[in-house]
């Protein structure tokens, strides 16, 4: 899972995102793929990602497997690639690079729900659409 996806966001990164030893704490690579899911979203003019007229996304799985550490300074590129689409949710496989060296891989799940029941909802036909779109194909 080392091929470079269509989207990448640049990150830079501060004190903020580390450790007592310069280090990027674990979790923050969390924050680091939201912000690319969110602007995957919003490059396909969805640009309330948290909240579309009456329903939300939540993650609903994370599985993460870290290579190497990311430290103070780095300028990383987080990747964000549809992996699959359903009506009420998606997969998207992320990585975490700093140059060409590959730190973090994963893949994320993500349901759609209604804001006021947080039962399932079905995304809108276009947004699904417009997600389906961006599913790389299958080579043979």
């Amino acid at each position: 899972m080392t091929n470079r996806a269509a989207f990448s966001l640049p990150v830079r990164v501060y004190v903020e995102d580390t450790d007592a030893g310069g280090i990027v704490f674990y979790a923050n690579y969390l924050k680091f793929m939201e912000r690319a899911r969110t602007e995957l979203m919003r490059s396909h003019g969805y640009d309330k990602p948290a909240l579309f007229d009456g329903m939300q996304f939540v993650v609903r799985e994370v599985a993460l497997k870290y290579h190497s550490p990311a430290v103070l300074d780095d300028l990383l590129d987080v990747t964000a690639v549809l992996s699959k689409a359903g009506r009420a949710s998606f997969e998207m496989t992320q990585q975490v690079f700093r140059g060409e060296q590959l730190l973090v891989e994963g893949l994320v799940k993500v349901g759609c729900i209604n804001a006021d029941s947080k039962r399932p909802q079905a995304m809108p036909k276009l947004m699904f659409d417009t997600l389906n779109g961006q599913i790389p194909m299958a080579r043979s």
